[in-house]
């Protein structure tokens, strides 16, 4: 179950944090309204409050390990609102990601 949890707790936290960066983006980049930086800042901040969540205590290891989900979240982000085609490279890079946090999260450790 712990692994399901950490899990949803990843998904989660980079819909907040590649929602809210994307509209913050949109807001000075692309002209949207003022108001869309601000919902920006709150995702951004939600963010923060979601990593708290997981079921490892370790702050490095889940902030770590959340960096790869990031990477293949936000290729999957631009697909699905930007329509960006990523090419292979940025495939097997956002594989080699995840990879990565399976071994930080998930590799079996000793009990301390």
């Amino acid at each position: 179950m712990s692994i399901l949890k950490s899990v949803v707790l990843f998904v989660l936290a980079a819909a907040a944090e590649i929602g809210g960066a994307w509209l913050v983006w949109q807001s000075v980049r692309e002209g949207r309204p003022w108001w869309w930086a601000g919902l920006g800042v709150a995702a951004l901040g939600i963010y923060g409050f979601v990593a708290t969540f997981q079921p490892d205590a370790h702050f490095g290891r889940i902030l770590a390990a959340y960096g790869g989900v990031f990477v293949a979240g936000s290729l999957a982000w631009g697909m699905i609102v930007d329509g960006f085609r990523p090419d292979r490279w940025d495939v097997i890079g956002a594989v080699v990601c995840l990879a990565g946090v399976v071994v930080i999260m998930f590799a079996p450790r000793a009990s301390a």
